[in-house]
């Protein structure tokens, strides 16, 4: 089967429908269509950039591109981690939790599937190595970011419960127990909703493409249900580990609530 590449008119027609969104929030007061016009300019400059450097990585394959590519990447969703959310944890502690949630279930979910089920010779290969990081990351970065943001909220709105138990001598995990195991459960909602609607309602994308460029739709199935339960593992350490650690800064050693750890980023003030 002989790929249908697309060319710049076509684009221009998928392109005619954003700009039908951007008169509409104009027509309709919504106030979107100045938004929706920079965050599209993004996507195209970011995803051609993307497209001219995988291009240079795939034609010399060198496994110090691969990890700074990695690196950079990584660092981007860390960055964009810590920019969500109506409440942040204050100072260097914020990129530190972020960076563990995030990185550390990449990196296990990734190298998990290189070293096992996919097997790419030699195995930091950047077509399968840089793109297995791309899709988790999207997945852990959401985990992370709703887990967080789910937890620091309940914290604030909960702060009397919190400090009754803390008072009546729990510790800082039995305090907070309740308020993690929710924010975890927040967390997990979009894979575990992603999963319960794949196939049934919606064709995902790694299989779709897989199917468009000419795969047999059986095995674009198994590396979509592969990918799936990837997002799922890592999904769900992400957003156990954010809110552990957010739960430890928290806290202190004398088990006491510190919500002067927090900033309020709707006005910048300290909470």
């Amino acid at each position: 089967m002989t790929p249908i590449l697309l060319g710049i008119e076509d684009l221009a027609i998928a392109a005619s429908l954003v700009v039908l969104d951007a008169v509409l929030s104009i027509v309709l007061g919504l106030g979107l269509h100045r938004r929706l016009a920079w965050a599209s300019l993004r996507l195209v400059v970011q995803l051609l950039a993307v497209g001219f450097v995988l291009r240079f990585l795939f034609a010399a394959p060198s496994p110090a591109l691969t990890f700074i590519v990695v690196l950079a990447m990584t660092g981007a969703a860390i960055y964009e981690s810590t920019s969500r959310g109506d409440r942040r944890l204050r100072g260097w502690w914020r990129h530190a939790c972020a960076g563990v949630a995030v990185a550390a279930p990449t990196a296990l979910v990734v190298l998990l599937a290189l070293t096992t089920a996919i097997r790419p010779s030699p195995w930091y290969d950047p077509r399968y190595a840089v793109t297995l990081v791309g899709i988790v990351l999207g997945s852990v970065l959401n985990a992370a970011s709703l887990a967080t943001n789910a937890f620091l909220t309940t914290s604030v709105r909960s702060k009397a419960a919190i400090e009754a138990r803390l008072a009546l001598g729990a510790d800082r995990w039995t305090s907070l127990g309740s308020a993690m195991r929710e924010s975890i459960r927040i967390g997990m909602l979009p894979i575990i909703n992603q999963m319960a609607a794949a196939g049934l309602i919606t064709l995902p994308g790694i299989m779709t493409g897989q199917i468009l460029a000419g795969f047999d739709p059986i095995e674009a199935v198994k590396y979509q249900i592969l990918l799936m339960f990837l997002l799922a593992g890592g999904s769900g350490l992400a957003a156990l580990l954010a809110v552990r650690l957010a739960a430890l800064r928290l806290t202190d050693a004398r088990q006491r609530l510190r919500l002067d750890h927090l900033v309020d980023a709707r006005s910048g003030a300290d909470r």
